[in-house]
């Protein structure tokens, strides 16, 4: 009775290490493979980059809004109304952004990659690439990878200066702040970390969503369900993970 919970922890642990064991392994292997061609990481940008475009977009530009009326709310209970232009600015570029953009690019491309991938499993194109002597990582993984790495600091950069007009937009029109002195003091506390810090979270949010979707997808189950199995928990993991790298980063960088 006191061994069996005991072993039970111990098996858990085991596969916890494990399975980060192979995790890793499938992401160095997917960043040094050489097999893939030029075009296939083009094509890659535009359905990873290009098409998400949209959907960072509106939601920086709500959440960059909405959170300019929060913070002048709770910032009315202190007389400390006039720091929402910097706190939208700090609060977009050091965490919402990056989050909230890796968030929605999780929600649309990782579960499109592993259904793809599932897909190409089931009906046995993988298996065929295997034939031909052709790598599955290096075609199928490497150019979403580094598409995805490429791609996603991007479009953090240009969810953060929506995001800030989502809260100038409000400032001028409902908060009584003029378009020079809301975007003088958005600048003025803006620091240069503030902004690359946001970046390196994009780039490391963007590597979880390739690698979780194309996991999730060379995995998947036989027929239809396993692979819409696989689309779901691509994206549940790569929400988590990027949750978690998120907390990992902003201590390591800002502590």
């Amino acid at each position: 009775m006191i061994r069996a919970p005991i072993r039970a922890v111990g098996r858990v642990a085991i596969a916890l290490v494990a399975g980060v064991g192979r995790a890793a392994i499938f992401a160095a292997r997917a960043l040094a493979s050489p097999g893939f061609r030029p075009v296939l990481l083009a094509e890659q940008l535009l359905r990873i980059g290009w098409l998400s475009l949209p959907v960072v977009g509106l939601t920086a530009l709500f959440t960059g809004a909405a959170l300019a009326l929060q913070i002048n709310a709770g910032g009315e209970r202190f007389q400390a109304g006039d720091v929402v232009p910097a706190v939208v600015a700090i609060g977009m570029v050091r965490e919402l952004g990056p989050v909230l953009g890796g968030l929605m690019v999780a929600a649309r491309v990782a579960s499109s990659i592993a259904a793809e991938i599932g897909s190409m499993r089931v009906s046995e194109q993988i298996d065929a690439l295997v034939t031909l002597s052709t790598d599955p990582v290096g075609w199928l993984v490497t150019p979403r990878l580094w598409a995805a790495i490429l791609s996603v600091p991007l479009l953090v950069g240009v969810g953060d200066a929506i995001g800030i007009m989502g809260g100038w937009l409000v400032g001028t029109s409902t908060l009584g702040f003029t378009s020079q002195a809301y975007l003088a003091s958005s600048w003025a506390y803006l620091e240069s970390w503030d902004v690359l810090s946001g970046l390196v979270k994009g780039a490391a949010f963007g590597a979880i969503v390739a690698l979780c979707g194309c996991w999730f997808g060379l995995h998947a189950g036989r027929g239809a369900e396993g692979v819409g199995r696989a689309a779901t928990s691509a994206v549940v993991a790569a929400s988590v993970a990027i949750l978690a790298a998120n907390f990992a980063m902003t201590g390591l960088f800002f502590t």
